[in-house]
């Protein structure tokens, strides 16, 4: 039975990806921060315990626990786990980014470099990074985010060279507007870190924060976390897998624009895209 260790599956695509896989036949070491996600997984039928990408020990500690009950081999890690951060790049702090670089971008090497030699020494294995189309189109007001999803894709561009002989694979999934708890779940990290009511930026600030609170869908073209499971088990099974995935419309049609517009004109679209910056 092959093993996949997934981080951020409270909820949206890590929980969707945790359970279409583990239907697929896999063994899923489904993680999460909060020891009530981990019970609820596991009443699930699925492995699941502790991970919290801020907390090195934590890491180890989970890394430790997958390895010794699959007597030291993992097939594949997709890393999913993190959060965005909303605000204008002249109102971010350095606890604001140094926050987004420690959940989405340093737990995620560092979790890497605990799974890597059991790859290394099995001869094969597949490490998957959820990234975005904030990874190669930048929005107003997702610098932080726009900053370390850039990150992301040059580190897995980096690792894919750097473990194809080991036999590693390095795969990106890029989503666009995906059905889950994202802008839930940025809503306190942009309550305290940004102080909107006082910044030159506050009419679009107030465009976000309904956009924020809206349930449901609020962009176009938005898909279900199922869209992005689909390219996964893509990026797991095939012999070939592609080295990047993009899903959802907008992620397709950024990919391409990008390619063939001039700066300024793909600046304009990117601007028209986020509403001037009010969604």
């Amino acid at each position: 039975m092959k093993s996949v260790l997934i981080t951020g599956c409270s909820s949206g695509i890590g929980a969707a990806a945790a359970r279409a896989l583990h239907q697929q036949g896999w063994r899923v070491f489904a993680t999460a921060r909060k020891d009530e996600d981990v019970d609820r997984l596991k009443a699930e039928g699925l492995d699941s315990l502790v991970l919290d990408l801020d907390d090195s020990a934590s890491i180890r500690n989970a890394v430790a626990a997958v390895l010794e009950q699959t007597g030291g081999g993992l097939d594949a890690l997709f890393h999913n786990g993190g959060f965005g951060q909303v605000g204008a790049v002249e109102d971010l702090t350095r606890d604001a980014l140094r926050a987004q670089f420690e959940t989405n971008l340093f737990g995620w090497v560092e979790l890497t470099n605990l799974v890597v030699p059991a790859m290394r020494r099995q001869g094969h294995g597949r490490i998957v990074f959820n990234s975005s189309v904030l990874g190669y189109a930048a929005f107003p007001y997702r610098g932080a985010y726009n900053a370390v999803k850039f990150a992301v894709e040059g580190l897995a561009d980096t690792l894919r060279l750097e473990l194809a002989e080991a036999g590693i694979q390095v795969v990106l999934i890029e989503p666009g507007p995906i059905v889950s708890r994202f802008r839930e779940n940025c809503l306190p990290h942009f309550e305290q870190h940004i102080d909107w009511q006082h910044s030159v930026h506050r009419a679009q600030y107030e465009g976000q924060l309904a956009r924020l609170r809206q349930p449901g869908p609020a962009a176009p073209f938005t898909l279900g976390p199922e869209a992005v499971v689909a390219k996964l088990l893509h990026a797991l099974e095939s012999p070939y897998p592609e080295a990047r995935y993009p899903v959802t419309t907008p992620a397709v049609a950024f990919w391409w624009l990008r390619r063939i517009l001039p700066v300024k004109a793909m600046d304009w679209v990117l601007r028209r895209a986020s509403g001037g910056g009010r969604r």
